[in-house]
């Protein structure tokens, strides 16, 4: 390969990065400025055109957490802490639920096929394909006959369910493209079938795992509709929470708002920094072998 050859697939490998970069600030873009926002004074946010340069402030991430009241100048609790709480507590419970009842099933449908195993996992895919406003009607009776509304079972059984359909679909996807071959290795070794699942095929789609788990969470984390018809003072979540805080006497606080959605994405942005490497394994399994 001659040193022109070289330097041109050089060029071409930073213009691919450049590219990528471009399009990578593109789509962040939105999320740069709504956390700049955050850290503006209300004049700052209102100002036209957007101040990128700024003195930053705090008062905005304090008033999620401290409302000061116009008439006595004291400050009360806002009870974020406790939304925020509610948020992870219900969206992890809720997926990690879904997520081992759907391995299970998923591998029962990957090793141990029914007939019309297909129409099964059609109609489990069904659940999916409906927007969920269409449910809310007998879902909503059927919390309030047996006294779910407003309770952290109910909200997390409704989640695990709508959780489930996806689980088992991804998970089962990578069920199917392991090589058989070891399992029955295992087996004419004298391993059962739950060893053969927990120590041979669960360790090969780890990285199946968590892409589905992150997926799910992203999923349940910004789920409102449910949130906000389901859920009570005690149980409520972030969003429902959000909504809330836009209008007032002085109109939307922008601040206020930004700060919210700032706290707001960073656990879902740690989760999905934490298992990137197996995030991208997931997605690409099958497709590229190590």
């Amino acid at each position: 390969m001659s040193a022109r050859e070289v330097r041109s697939i050089g060029q071409a490998g930073w213009g691919r990065t450049l590219g990528a970069a471009a399009v990578s600030i593109l789509y962040f873009f939105p999320v740069l400025f709504i956390i700049l926002a955050a850290f503006k004074t209300r004049q700052d946010i209102l100002t036209w055109p957007v101040k990128f340069v700024f003195t930053p402030t705090l008062d905005n991430f304090v008033s999620v957490f401290f409302r000061v009241s116009v008439e006595g100048g004291a400050a009360e609790a806002t009870g974020f802490g406790r939304y925020f709480f509610n948020s992870m507590f219900i969206g992890g419970s809720s997926v990690l639920l879904a997520l081992v009842i759907g391995t299970a099933a998923a591998y029962g449908f990957s090793r141990f096929p029914l007939r019309g195993n297909d129409t099964y996992l059609f109609m489990i895919l069904t659940t999916r394909m409906m927007p969920p406003i269409i449910a809310i009607i007998p879902i909503f009776v059927l919390f309030r006959i047996f006294g779910l509304s407003g309770t952290y079972q109910g909200i997390i059984a409704l989640y695990t369910a709508f959780n489930l359909p996806f689980s088992i679909w991804m998970v089962k996807s990578f069920f199917d493209d392991l090589d058989r071959d070891i399992e029955d290795a295992a087996r004419m070794d004298g391993s059962g079938e739950w060893r053969v699942f927990r120590r041979v095929c669960l360790p090969q789609i780890y990285a199946g795992l968590a892409a589905t788990f992150v997926f799910a969470v992203i999923l349940t984390w910004n789920e409102f509709v449910f949130a906000l018809l389901l859920t009570g003072t005690e149980t409520r979540t972030v969003p429902v929470q959000i909504v809330r805080t836009i209008g007032g006497a002085m109109g939307v606080d922008w601040g206020l708002l930004s700060a919210l959605e700032t706290l707001f994405i960073i656990p879902v942005v740690l989760v999905t920094f934490a298992l990137q490497n197996q995030l991208l394994r997931g997605v690409t399994f099958g497709t590229i072998r190590r």
